[in-house]
């Protein structure tokens, strides 16, 4: 039964979800939406039954001690309310939890009751793969969609993704079949150094979710956070020579095939950016993550008891092998 009660009308409300796990490679995508509940004070209105959806010995419950007492925390799905001000006032139905480990479409069909209940007008579904990139260039981000009316609309690409799926695939084509308009943003995530957090991808996915949305999003301390990663991870990587040079193999491929949009759209859209910004401005689960053929992968510079392993040479640009984004 779904109580919403204190639940204040909501002014053009999107709904931005992420799920911790698979769909999440660098935490970035579960980041983000915790990002957006941070800086606008989201408020819990709502928590799914964790007894319905997860599997606790996958993703087991938390102890803890609150004024001498031991407490448990469930795994779970909040849903939380943000009101967005401005010129433009927006409201958003942020939902954040973990994979769920079993009944995908009774949890789907839960989630669009609330949309349908808040009268949610879009869907945006975050996500994060582990892809063939490099970590010194911007984050290839995906925006996809099973509609072709909002493809066009809202300049996305109408997905023909097909193999293994996690939840924000199975969400998106539940919202589609119940005529929700939905949206996936895919994050690409270096699949060399793969372990959370990756502000650089999360700093990415709420730029993109800025222009689809048409909302202005406080970043805090997160561009910072973005470029002292880089800085980071370009020191390990220079350490080993194999990884150096496989970084700028992946560089060179990725400039390549790049080379005919450098000045189009995407510099367009940075321009904007940076202008509305600077007007009037003062834990995941088990198992790998999602790739962009869908398989698992783990990261090359994780440290393991059999040594360091060696990154396969990437693909050539215009190859089947390029990468893509699930749905």
């Amino acid at each position: 039964m779904i109580e919403l009660e204190g639940v204040p009308e909501l002014v053009d409300p999107v709904m931005v979800a992420a799920f911790e796990g698979w769909n999440d490679a660098g935490d970035a995508a579960s980041t983000a939406v915790a990002h957006l509940d941070r800086e606008w004070k989201g408020e819990v209105f709502a928590a799914l039954d964790a007894e319905d959806y997860y599997d606790f010995q996958v993703n087991r419950p938390t102890v803890f001690m609150e004024a001498g007492v031991r407490k448990i925390t469930w795994p779970t799905t909040r849903l939380s309310v943000v009101r967005v001000g401005g010129e433009k006032p927006r409201d958003l139905v942020l939902v954040r939890g973990i994979e769920p480990s079993m009944r995908w479409r009774s949890f789907c069909n839960e989630l669009l009751g609330f949309a349908h209940e808040l009268g949610v007008e879009l869907v945006v579904v975050l996500g994060a793969l582990l892809g063939d990139t490099p970590h010194t260039r911007p984050v290839p981000i995906s925006g996809t969609t099973s509609d072709p009316d909002l493809a066009r609309r809202m300049d996305l690409e109408e997905t023909k993704y097909e193999g293994p799926t996690g939840i924000v695939g199975v969400l998106q084509e539940a919202c589609t079949h119940a005529g929700v308009p939905a949206v996936s943003l895919w994050a690409a995530v270096p699949h060399y150094v793969s372990q959370p957090p990756n502000p650089k991808a999360t700093l990415a996915l709420l730029n993109r979710l800025e222009d689809l949305i048409d909302v202005r999003i406080p970043l805090g301390e997160l561009p910072e956070d973005a470029r002292a990663w880089q800085v980071g991870v370009d020191q390990l990587a220079a350490e080993d020579s194999e990884v150096a040079e496989y970084v700028q193999s992946l560089e060179e491929a990725r400039d390549t095939a790049e080379l005919p949009e450098a000045s189009g759209d995407a510099i367009a859209r940075e321009f904007e950016r940076y202008l509305r910004r600077h007007d009037g401005a003062g834990p995941p689960g088990a198992g790998g993550h999602a790739t962009a053929d869908g398989t698992d992968s783990t990261s090359y510079l994780r440290d393991n008891p059999s040594g360091r392993t060696r990154p396969p040479k990437p693909p050539k640009p215009g190859t089947d092998e390029d990468e893509s984004s699930e749905d």
